[in-house]
């Protein structure tokens, strides 16, 4: 995955890319996907840069650019810092929604400010209220009536043969507006439709009324209160397992909390909100009133995303796993165990095939140190391995319990921590009884969830810097639903882009209004809008009243994740993934409900779209021949041997290697930094490949150079950071990548065929093919690991499309 994403509201500083709050600096959209650090997501590591196209139509945008436009999106925590302070979670007495309370027959019966109620007199005239909170129409939503009279019954009951009791097969959207992000947390509550189910904040439910004819709804409101600590449990008990939302795992906000929960049958168009539940009101409320509460408001694998765990899989190599003869015994006691190469006492793994103790791989710890070891084990399996020995289960020592042990297996095909279920019997080979063994390390998860606790912010926040705190529109922040940073810094970065704020947001209303009756849910382009609306305007963040200098303001994207990952087979997922894959989807997803507009703006693709040249030039005939291909993104090998501070990395790793016999290593990591120019001159350098010239029908080579024929407006960059390792699997660089605050890209124009150049004749157009072909999809993600492209397609077709892992 990519850097680490930033949080708060501050500016902050992402691994590799300085970024500025204030500077005005060219800026890139760089693909790649965050660490999960937070429960808000900002785009600190994607950016956009924008350009102009050039009236020829060939080399337009980007010849020379000194200050471009700076448009990053940006985070915050959830809710007023005011309201995190107040035992009631309401908020700032300033904050809190204002409503007043009328009997049926219209006369005001008092105020009504956060939970509690000021009872006015009788006879005594209340001064005019100033509202402070979201108001509809002008009015806080509704009046509520205690004791329904005839008149009000009538038109309850006139209304029973549009209502229904939901079945097993009605989704039911009751936690959140499908037009907003409005809740049962919000001021107003949510109103679901007691027809078609559907969730509609305070300043929907009209929308609704007007185009599908419901006139009862019930609204739920949610006062959220901190919950009692049960003193039977440790207040400060920390996850047990790498996990989301599920026993012993990391949980979300709303484990933290009760709710105080309210009901009230709403009456449209009147705006009569009748409490329940109520002894007047017919029986067949009642009934879909508890159907919709008791339903879920997820699908299965909806669920299955929210409540994410990492979960092992059983090896293939357990069962028939090779165990010499005659092996050595491994004594009980943890203090006799030491890598058979380095000497180190922790971090050991026993090779589960021929007894061998070696040191796990180096890793970073939650400071930013490094340490745990020198990767013998890993080596004495690649050594075996090259001697046609397959030995790759290993058990890491001091994990050893009745209940199991952390098992790694080291063969390609898996390269994960796994299961054993014949782990009793392979540890018996060696002495072991684990019966009888106790725990004296951390298992794997156990330092995994320190990482995720203890990781030091600040190193990537800008602590201890005076920064100025920024609020409003474009300043709201989106939390994390689970490993959904990728999805969070491509729908930050892409919503800075004044055509999307066009085409969502000023266009909202319109979409809105024409979003399919009942599954507004299910349609991308509402989704997006609704997305706009919450980033872009002020309807969460607002620009003006007491709270907005601590206002720090961020949203779900729970219904647009499904909607995007849903029939993927990864992005359906609580799985991490790659942003730059999940953009090219996302575009793609968009094009197809984008194209049926008639708004006449371009397609959100065609922002990013590049038109690559590629010159040929037969080395045997001196003859070239120019192809093009279109582009959505730039994407960059990084060259290492550019580094320019090759000397003091490969000074640190020495002292580290000493320092990993035995001694902790406090030094802070010191990592290649390679300039951004050099990436670019990697990508414009020729290179040379087998080719049969087609003049003289031998063969020989052919220089090969891609260059830009057509800038996009908005220039993508995808930095390869992943590459094929000499043992033919991916590989991360860890790399520091500095991003100029000028960039002149005139240097990436291709030229094009020249005056009196000579060109190669064109190939005979084939016949079409028979037969599958490869999914692009795999073929994509296979050469973002390095691997050629013909290569990628050969493999794809091999599998028969299974994926890009069974690839």
């Amino acid at each position: 995955m990519g850097q680490p994403g930033a949080t708060g509201r501050k500016a902050a500083t992402s691994e590799g890319w300085g970024h500025r709050r204030r500077s005005r600096c060219v800026a890139l959209l760089l693909a790649a996907a965050a660490v999960s650090t937070s429960s808000v997501q900002s785009a600190c590591a994607t950016q956009a840069v924008r350009g102009s196209l050039r009236p020829d139509g060939r080399a337009g945008g980007f010849p020379s650019l000194k200050s471009g436009e700076l448009m990053q999106g940006l985070s915050g925590v959830n809710g007023c810092a005011r309201r995190r302070k107040e035992k009631n979670g309401r908020g700032c007495a300033a904050c809190r929604p204002v409503r007043v309370l009328r009997g049926w027959d219209g006369q005001r019966a008092g105020v009504l400010r956060g939970g509690g109620r000021e009872q006015s007199a009788p006879g005594v005239e209340l001064e005019p209220l100033k509202f402070t909170g979201r108001q509809v129409d002008g009015m806080p939503w509704g009046s509520v009536v205690a004791t329904p009279d005839e008149a009000l019954l009538g038109r309850i009951r006139a209304n029973l043969s549009k209502i229904k009791v939901p079945g097993h097969g009605d989704r039911v959207r009751k936690t959140e507006c499908v037009l907003s992000f409005d809740s049962p947390e919000s001021p107003e509550g949510i109103f679901v439709s007691m027809s078609n189910f559907q969730g509609y904040g305070a300043d929907y439910i009209a929308l609704d009324h007007q185009r599908n004819g419901s006139e009862l709804y019930l609204n739920i409101k949610w006062k959220k209160i901190p919950k009692a600590v049960d003193p039977s449990k440790k207040s400060d008990e920390a996850p047990t397992k790498l996990a989301i939302g599920v026993e012993g795992g990391f949980q979300t906000e709303e484990e933290e909390f009760e709710f105080e929960k309210s009901h009230f049958l709403a009456v449209m168009p009147e705006k009569v909100l009748v409490p329940l539940p109520n002894a007047e009101v017919p029986e067949l409320i009642s009934m879909v009133v508890d159907g919709i509460l008791k339903a879920s408001d997820l699908s299965n694998d909806e669920a299955q995303v929210m409540a994410w765990e990492d979960k092992r899989l059983v090896s293939k190599h357990a069962a028939g796993l090779t165990q010499l003869p005659g092996a050595k015994k491994i004594s009980p006691d943890p203090a006799t165990w030491a890598c058979e190469d380095c000497g180190v006492k922790s971090n050991l793994w026993l090779n589960l095939s021929d007894g061998y103790i070696g040191s796990g791989r180096a890793q970073v710890d939650a400071t930013g140190q490094m340490g745990g070891g020198t990767g013998a084990a890993l080596k004495h399996y690649q050594d075996e391995k090259a001697k046609g020995n397959n030995y790759p289960l290993a058990v890491k020592l001091g994990t050893i319990t009745p209940h199991g042990a952390d098992v790694y297996c080291y063969a390609a095909d898996e390269d994960d921590m796994v299961e054993d279920p014949g782990l009793g019997a392979h540890l018996a080979h060696f002495g072991i009884n684990m019966m009888n063994m106790e725990k004296s390390e951390k298992t794997m998860a156990e330092l995994q969830i320190d990482l995720n606790i203890k990781f030091d912010f600040d190193k990537i926040c800008e602590s201890g810097k005076t920064l100025q705190t920024l609020a409003g529109p474009g300043f709201v922040g989106l939390k994390n639903l689970g490993n959904s940073c990728y999805v969070n810094s491509v729908l930050q970065v892409l919503m800075t882009l004044p055509e999307m704020k066009e085409r969502y947001l000023a266009r909202a209303p319109a979409i809105f209004a024409e979003a399919p009756a009942g599954g507004a849910a299910e349609d991308l382009n509402t989704q997006m809008a609704k997305l706009a609306t919450a980033l872009l305007s002020e309807r969460y963040a607002p620009t003006a009243g007491p709270c907005v200098a601590e206002a720090a303001v961020s949203v779900s994207p729970q219904m647009l994740k499904f909607l995007v990952g849903k029939g993927h087979a990864e992005f359906s997922t609580g799985n991490q993934q790659d942003a730059e894959e999940y953009l090219k989807h996302l575009l793609a997803k968009l094009d197809r409900a984008q194209r049926p507009d008639k708004s006449g703006l371009p397609l959100t693709s065609k922002l990013l779209d590049i038109t690559m040249e590629t010159k040929l030039v037969d080395l045997q005939s001196g003859k070239s021949r120019y192809s093009t291909t279109q582009e959505t993104m730039l994407s960059l090998l990084i060259p290492m041997d550019a580094a320019v501070n090759s000397e003091e990395v490969k000074s640190y790793e020495e002292r580290s290697a000493k320092r990993q016999k035995g001694e902790k290593d406090e030094e802070a990591p010191v990592k290649p930094e390679v300039p951004f120019r050099a990436c670019l001159e990697k990508f414009c350098g020729a290179e040379r490949i087998e080719y049969k010239s087609p003049v003289t029908g031998a063969n020989g080579e052919a220089a090969k150079t891609t260059l830009i024929k057509t800038f996009p407006k908005y220039l993508a960059v995808h930095m390869k950071r992943y590459i094929l390792g000499d043992d033919w699997r991916a590989k991360k660089l860890e790399v520091q990548i500095a991003a100029p605050e000028e960039l002149d890209l005139s240097f990436l124009r291709s030229p094009g065929p020249q005056p009196g150049e000579d060109l190669l004749p064109e190939d005979a157009a084939a016949p079409p093919a028979a037969g599958p072909t490869p999914d692009g999809a795999i073929v994509q993600a296979l050469m973002g690991m390095g691997f050629a492209e013909n290569g990628c397609k050969r493999a794809a077709l091999a599998t028969s499309n299974a994926g890009a892992e069974q690839a």
